[in-house]
């Protein structure tokens, strides 16, 4: 009695594992989707981004190799569906936050940008193009609580910057990073864009941030632009994004994903099934006696095999029952580790009961049929 009870528990966790890990798994997918997609209802749709670089040497050529803000005015009006525009540059350097270096990254940028990547200011203002000789500067999140840890208020301190001192004029909220803008305003300083010309002379106006107006048409302002870029910067390779682009690839990924993982959970329901087969075969051979004993009593070959069938249909469901349970939880840990929203979604739970029924029945049939098959007789003489 002791070793049934052992294999019945044995077989039950190989179908609790399998259902726990497609359960979990698909899960937590849709939850990374969703985290994905949710970025953009702070930052909206209505976005285009452009990355260029010039494929001409520098002393190759005499035409342009950099934007100036009046040709970012002259993009702005080349369509009408192109409500705002805000160039930014990137520059990396060493920051030094009371003797104590920090990894970041400066932002040089224009006050659209606030707009445009919904920057909201917790504490003073945002830098303006009156500060451009001024090396002032807004902090992001993380950089303000270094200042904090010291006790002191950030807005009006000081910070080092490669070999320049910056003054604090503001401090920005936490800022949810996402797929679309490729920074990180947590661990960023934002300064004004002519400033970076002060801190490096490479700084050159690479990336542009476009606000559009409501249903746009992005092949037609695409295309204007590019029209445009033509004019301002020959020899230049565009890149534009946009966030159909990003939720599309996401789409793709999360269907991708979701087959590896069905798979990877089917490898173990698979196991999990071989063991109730097994456990069925085994117990078909120990019950012989009482197999016969219900057939003499009237018990037809149809009612034999229903009775070892629904044992194994009990066997996996108790198990994929526990499995969903056990893969709800493991879906929760992870959104709470990971930050994520946590939503309840049925077709994983759904999916964890229909596959672990289907398990049953598949894995008992064999064990039932050869139940049924047996001789009352030759049962009763053992």
């Amino acid at each position: 009695m002791y070793t049934a009870k052992l294999r019945s528990i044995l077989a039950i966790l190989g179908v609790l594992v399998g259902t726990a890990a497609i359960v979990a798994l698909i899960a937590s997918s849709r939850l990374a989707t969703n985290h994905a997609l949710s970025q953009f209802k702070t930052l909206g749709t209505h976005l285009l981004a452009l990355n260029f670089q010039s494929l001409t040497a520098a002393d190759a050529s005499n035409a342009p190799h950099s934007l100036s803000l009046t040709s970012i005015n002259q993009l702005e009006q080349s369509s009408s569906q192109v409500a705002a525009a805000a160039p930014y540059i990137q520059l990396f350097q060493p920051m030094v936050i009371y003797g104590k270096s920090f990894s970041g990254q400066i932002v040089g940028t224009t006050e659209n940008f606030m707009q445009i990547a919904k920057v909201q200011i917790e504490q003073g203002r945002f830098v303006l193009a009156v500060d451009s000789r001024s090396f002032y500067c807004v902090i992001g999140a993380k950089i303000a609580e270094q200042f904090e840890r010291h006790h002191h208020h950030p807005i009006g301190q000081q910070l080092q910057v490669g070999q320049h001192f910056f003054t604090i004029v503001g401090v920005a909220q936490r800022w949810q990073p996402n797929l679309f803008l490729l920074l990180d305003l947590n661990r960023a300083i934002i300064v004004p864009i002519a400033t970076t010309r002060l801190l490096s002379a490479e700084a050159n106006i690479q990336n542009i941030l476009f606000r559009l107006t409501s249903h746009p048409n992005l092949p037609l302002i695409r295309q204007a632009l590019s029209e445009k870029m033509a004019q301002l910067l020959p020899n230049t390779q565009l890149q534009f994004r946009d966030p159909g682009q990003i939720i599309h690839l996401v789409g793709q990924q999360r269907q991708t994903f979701n087959w590896l993982l069905i798979a990877t959970g089917g490898i173990s329901l698979v196991v999990g099934g071989i063991g109730v087969m097994n456990i069925m075969l085994v117990s078909v051979v120990e019950r012989r006696r009482e197999i016969g004993m219900r057939m003499a009593i009237g018990a037809k070959r149809f009612d034999i095999a229903c009775l070892f069938l629904v044992e194994a249909v009990m066997l996996t469901l108790f198990g994929g029952i526990m499995g969903v349970i056990l893969g709800l939880l493991v879906t929760y840990a992870i959104a709470v580790v990971t930050a994520w929203e946590f939503y309840f979604y049925w077709i994983p739970v759904l999916l964890g009961f229909l596959v672990s029924v289907f398990v049953g029945m598949l894995s008992g049939f064999y064990p039932a049929w050869r139940a049924a098959q047996l001789d009352p007789i030759q049962c009763l003489t053992l």
